[in-house]
């Protein structure tokens, strides 16, 4: 015999039991994300394990590398609703981003060979010369450095505009990527230019946050870049220690004072071109 068919006022009461159920479940998943103890607990958990306990932010999550991606699109969809699923989230990417630097890699523990470069007198031809032909010189220089610095080794960290910042662990190997690089970028004519490469060195720790490297350190490099001639790099005390100086054209640089950088610190000459 079929069964007796339901009435309205029964389905309307088991629809109206489903969507209570919903709303206590949606309602107390709320008070816990927001519960303010919980909320703390999550922050302190997150003092506690390996990375950047503050990730999330826009300096932490500004690289490229998944954990920084995801990290981006979970902190601006959840901007305006902190809670203990937001810190739950960004905990695991903390620890991701953690592991996926090699052994402690830019948290400031060891040595990096910092380096920056750039184009002597580039601004004012590329006023001259116009925005196609600077686009086009910026290209060439891109392909003309970019290659050394990974053969040999290194991370090319940030890209500025005639210029890069790259790290490497090993200074010789730095040296030898610096010269490549200037002997490519020497081979470089665009309508009739032909630019000229300069870089500085300097060896500390950086931190590693997202996808760039910051501290000190990285200012020391950046100033002594700024100091180097043209077709030289110019290399701080620290870095020419790890160097085999006896092999190399080496001239100390007379009145180095130069703002943000220790009033202690050298900085020498050395010949990229062979």
């Amino acid at each position: 015999m079929a069964p007796a068919p339901r009435s309205a006022s029964e389905g309307n009461g088991g629809g109206r039991l489903a969507r209570r159920v919903g709303a206590a479940i949606a309602a107390s998943a709320k008070r816990t994300n927001e519960h303010p103890r919980l909320l703390t607990a999550a922050k302190l958990v997150r003092e506690l394990l390996p990375g950047d306990s503050k990730f999330g932010d826009p300096l932490s999550t500004g690289g490229r590398e998944q954990p920084q991606l995801v990290g981006r699109r979970l902190a601006e969809l959840t901007a305006e609703k902190p809670g203990v699923l937001r810190e739950a989230g960004l905990t695991a990417l903390q620890v991701w981003q953690a592991m996926a630097e090699a052994q402690g890699r830019g948290r400031g523990e060891r040595d990096l060979v910092i380096v920056f470069t750039d184009l002597v007198g580039f601004s004012d031809w590329a006023l001259q010369a116009g925005d196609e032909h600077a686009l086009q010189l910026l290209r060439d220089v891109g392909l003309a450095m970019e290659p050394p610095v990974s053969a040999h080794g290194g991370e090319v960290v940030k890209r500025l505009g005639d210029g890069m910042m790259a790290v490497f662990d090993d200074a010789p190997a730095a040296l030898d990527a610096l010269r490549e690089a200037c002997a490519r970028v020497s081979e470089i004519d665009v309508n009739g230019y032909s630019p000229c490469f300069r870089a500085g060195m300097h060896v500390g720790r950086p931190r590693r946050i997202g996808g760039d490297y910051l501290g000190v350190d990285v200012n020391v490099a950046a100033r002594v870049a700024e100091e180097a001639d043209g077709n030289e790099v110019l290399v701080s005390d620290r870095a020419l220690e790890l160097l085999d100086a006896g092999k190399l054209d080496v001239r100390r640089k007379r009145r180095f004072k130069v703002k943000g950088v220790p009033s202690d610190l050298t900085a020498h000459r050395v010949a990229l071109a062979r």
